[in-house]
This record gives C-alpha cells, structure tokens and sequence, in this order.
C-alpha cells in the first residue's frame, strides 16, 4: 500500500490528465503508473480509472492479460533474464536458471526478504552484448555465469576473482541500447 492517499492522488491525476484525452492510450497510463511505483497498485489503478473514466475492470483486464505489468510490489533489486533470440543462443536459459537456483525464486517470484524478484524479459535491444541481464536500469554484457554470481552477491572470492570485478555494469539500460544501435567507429551519441 502506498503512504499517502494525496500523494498517490496527485501522481496519478498527472498521469492521467496526459493520457486521458488520447485514443487507446490506457496501456501507456499504465506503464507511467508502473514506472513510477515498480508495480501497479491497486489504490493507483482505482484512481487512475475514476479520473480517465475507464471502469476498474477495464483496467484489471489491461493488467492481467499483458505479462509486462505487475500487480505486486517486486524485490528491491529486479533482475531481468533476456531470453531474446541472440541471448538464448549464447547462454540466457543457463543464467535463468543459475539466478533462479541461487535466488530461490522462480522467475516472477520475490525473494522473502524483498531484496531480489527474478524476472524474464523477451528482448532488451542489445543483442550485440548477448547475453544481458538487468538489475533495475544497470544492464549486465556478456554475461558469464561467474559474473551472475557476482552481482547476484552469491559468489565467492574466487568466482569474483574469475569475473574480474564484483558489479560488471557497463551502463544504464537506455545508454546500452544506444550504445549498440550507433553506426561502426561512432559513439553513442552518434559522433564519429
């Protein structure tokens, strides 16, 4: 449950009012309610759909049918396994399952203490730097199973000695996926 019934008001009233005269744009509120709270809450929701006019269970037949949304609070960290096509090739499933044996969750589940969700995502964009996990926005390349260990805070002296530094971040997610879109021999902001 959200603190303060005003301030979740407020938050989603500006949701809202940006996407309440625009056609077919329920699901783009959804994910402003999702990126601002980590899930959809129910108190959000409710708000959101008294304030775009959309019944309750318009909104809960958005959340539920699209695996994207989450209807509970996930982990403080939310590691994200990409099983896109060039990631799978090169390892994903192995690392899922890796996380998933060292976490104790099964991918969509939150760990007891609410410090990991274990989560799989179907393409991150960096295909190039396959295979990728996230943890939150700080995307993970080439990812060893010693380095999953690492960031996972699993690992011992050893297997962080292996992967050559404890948090093998090599950017924010955003930055990554343009990094690997820029043109050969230019940067990611695309000068030469």
């Amino acid at each position: 449950m959200i603190d303060s019934k005003t301030k979740v008001d407020d938050e989603v009233a500006a949701i809202a009012k940006r996407w309440k005269t625009k056609r077919g744009s329920l699901i783009m509120a959804l994910h402003a309610l999702q990126d601002r709270y980590g899930y959809v809450p129910r108190d959000a929701a409710m708000s959101l759909g008294a304030q775009m006019d959309v019944p309750l269970a318009r909104i809960y037949e958005v959340l539920t049918f699209y695996n994207y949304f989450r209807l509970e609070k996930p982990g403080d960290k939310v590691v994200s396994v990409c099983l896109g096509t060039a990631c799978y090739l090169k390892g994903a499933p192995q690392l899922l399952e890796q996380a998933s044996n060292e976490l104790g969750i099964k991918p969509g589940e939150t760990t007891k203490n609410n410090e990991y969700h274990l989560q799989v995502v179907r393409c991150v964009g960096c295909c190039g730097l396959a295979p990728v996990v996230t943890v939150n926005d700080h995307l993970l390349a080439k990812v060893t199973p010693e380095m999953l260990s690492a960031q996972l805070g699993k690992g011992d002296a050893a297997a962080i000695a292996i992967a050559g530094r404890p948090t093998p971040v090599i950017a924010t997610a955003s930055q990554a996926v343009a990094k690997s879109a820029a043109p050969a021999g230019t940067t990611h902001d695309g000068q030469a």
